[in-house]
């Protein structure tokens, strides 16, 4: 791609077969979450923050992987970065969701609502943790929507014309037009002042999140390396997101020379690095317990990983993996680290679109398995099975179909290749 290339929007609508689908998809996440909460408000609601954790962190963390790729000038992102930066649309959307999660909150939060053990009561109250989580993800919305503003202004020039539809958005980010080659130049000194801000303010603020929504669902446990470890698993999501639509997109017109097998093998070189990354710490963390044995840290690895990985010698006991949560935690292990690590330990494999994009779409299952398994042991300590059930499946479709809507919406109106008229 010519560096050179100016960008222009060429806003268009969504394909009528997708629309429908995500249509359909939201349909029934909101048919399964009326009915759930009707029915069984304690599942939903689980079900729910599941969900709202899962697609707030892949899309925060994508736009941290936008904000890495401006930090170390990478070149050779081309229209990948764009990518990145259509799959951060949700972040405000993840802030709304997080308000009405306030309605959820004695049944998400029902292991300390009424009262934390000590010395956390000052700190394990509902009022504080939204006051604070609120602040977070409000903070980091407006940064978004700011780094989109500045990265987005230089193509967004004449788009109104274009398509009446989008006239609001277009005028209001290109109020004070000085040009194309000094919008150009300006969004990209705004964007290398923006991105270091953008990549500490996630790896902090979800850090907090991870402490407050899914490390306080267990008050008696703790863990020092876990806030890191919550944080960085949104951004490996993200960024097999973005491998994943760049695989997709490539069989599009006007995507196929931009999703080059050169870019493909750095994309896939990153989904192998980072899953490593995740699990080491993700063993740093195993392992410092497992040695210390104090049951008040064991208790977060016995209620998902059973009682095999907490032994003193390797024995294996078949039986034990049947022990609640085991299967889930050992399947979402298997899609965050065990498939990209050996799959894409090659070179080839990462420059092969229909093996690389699989595997991205295996860690995001993963990723949303190990959601999972973050939340429900330690809501449903007893029942292996109380992750899956038609009310669970209905709301992951509902969410799945909005945050696909919201990922098309904006990248119908938002320009990623640089081409005058985009197909």
């Amino acid at each position: 791609m010519s560096q050179g290339a100016p960008l222009r929007a060429d806003p268009r609508e969504i394909p009528r077969a997708a629309r429908n689908l995500c249509g359909a998809l939201v349909a029934i996440g909101g048919v399964a979450f009326l009915a759930g909460l009707a029915t069984d408000p304690a599942t939903t609601w689980r079900a729910y923050h599941v969900n709202y954790l899962f697609y707030a962190g892949l899309s925060q963390g994508a736009l941290a992987l936008s904000a890495a790729l401006v930090i170390v000038g990478a070149r050779w992102a081309g229209p990948i970065r764009h990518v990145a930066e259509a799959l951060a649309a949700w972040v405000p959307i993840s802030l709304a969701l997080f308000l009405l999660s306030f309605f959820g909150r004695e049944h998400i939060y029902a292991n300390w609502i009424h009262g934390a053990p000590p010395p956390k009561e000052q700190w394990l109250t509902a009022w504080r943790l939204y006051a604070m989580d609120l602040a977070i993800l409000g903070a980091l919305a407006l940064l978004t929507l700011r780094y989109l503003k500045v990265s987005f202004r230089p193509s967004l020039h004449g788009a109104a014309e274009r398509a009446p539809a989008a006239r609001a958005w277009a005028l209001g980010w290109t109020r004070d037009w000085r040009g194309d080659e000094v919008e150009r130049a300006e969004s990209a000194r705004r964007l290398r002042r923006l991105a270091p801000v953008v990549a500490l303010a996630y790896a902090f603020g979800y850090g907090m999140l991870g402490v407050d929504q899914v490390m306080s669902l267990t008050p008696t446990w703790y863990s020092t390396l876990f806030p890191w470890y919550f944080a960085w698993g949104g951004f490996l999501s993200g960024v097999a997101a973005t491998a994943l639509a760049s695989v997709v997109l490539r069989r599009s017109r006007g995507w196929e020379e931009q999703v080059t097998r050169p870019r493909m093998h750095d994309l896939g070189k990153m989904v192998f690095a980072f899953s490593v990354f995740w699990m080491y710490l993700f063993f740093a963390q195993y392992i410092v317990i497992w040695y210390g044995n104090l049951p008040e840290e064991t208790q977060f690895y016995a209620s998902r990983l059973g009682s095999q990985f907490l032994q003193d010698t390797w024995n294996v006991d078949w039986a034990r993996f049947a022990q609640p949560y085991v299967p889930l935690s050992l399947t979402a292990w298997a899609g965050c680290w065990v498939i990209p690590f050996w799959v894409l330990l090659g070179q080839r494999p990462k420059r092969t679109p229909w093996i690389l994009g699989p595997v991205a779409l295996a860690v995001l299952v993963g990723f949303w398995l190990e959601r999972n398994a973050l939340v429900w042991p330690s809501l449903v300590p007893g029942d292996g099975g109380a992750w899956l059930g038609p009310i669970q499946l209905g709301l992951a479709a509902g969410f799945l179909g909005a945050f696909l809507l919201v990922f098309l919406a904006f990248s119908r109106v938002f320009p990623s290749l640089p081409l005058p008229q985009r197909p």
